[in-house]
């Protein structure tokens, strides 16, 4: 893919990307939220959440099947940005709709609720790789390094569909499609590493 062609493409894809927050404002304009805005916000940013890690972290394995879809690579950081940003907005909603900014009344909800530790875990995880997304970061750390820190993604995609099973009441299964989305995802990087580690090792063995 050339160069400008690619720049065009990123024009469209960041847009599209705020699409979701654009809508929920659009809501709370039209006051059309629903009974319980601060839910409907809270639910929302949780799923883009969820479906901007998951898509970023499908990239990789996609961009594998062919050696055309290399350009793809391109759009993992910007997406995994979008995570970040869904994210923040999610944990806002907590802490000042919900919470009102109390750090007690948010204290005992964590040691409370499980559900909310694990999506702090999730947080905690975007932030560092938010953080570090950068080239001087890469420069900063190294390639090795960084590589095996932004493996926390996949930590902050488990944290988060846990999340998700927490929350929900018993007997909802509707946290089932991206947990399937995730193990398939999990179970594409176990099966390229295992092809890494014997092509080195036939490499080492020829050598």
């Amino acid at each position: 893919m050339s160069r400008r062609l690619l720049v065009a493409l990123k024009f469209v894809v960041f847009p599209a990307c705020m699409v979701p927050l654009g809508v929920l404002v659009y809501q709370g304009f039209t006051n059309t939220l629903g009974p319980d805005p601060v839910a409907t916000i809270t639910h929302a940013t949780g799923f883009w959440t969820l479906y901007f890690l998951l898509i970023s972290l499908a990239i990789t394995p996609v961009r594998r099947l062919s050696s055309r879809l290399v350009w793809l690579i391109r759009f993992r950081r910007m997406l995994g940005l979008f995570a970040f940003f869904y994210a923040t907005l999610h944990l806002t909603t907590y802490v000042w709709l919900f919470s009102g900014f109390d750090a007690h009344e948010m204290a005992h909800d964590i040691g409370k609720r499980p559900f909310i530790t694990m999506g702090m875990l999730g947080y905690a995880c975007l932030f560092a790789l938010a953080a570090t997304s950068t080239a001087w970061s890469i420069r900063k750390l190294g390639g090795r390094r960084w590589t095996m820190l932004h493996r926390l993604a996949y930590v902050a995609a488990a944290a988060g569909v846990i999340h998700y099973w927490w929350i929900v009441k018993t007997g909802v299964r509707t946290p089932w499609k991206v947990t399937v989305v995730l193990a398939v995802l999990l179970l594409a990087r176990a099966v390229w590493s295992a092809k890494e580690t014997l092509r080195k090792r036939k490499v080492a063995v020829a050598a």
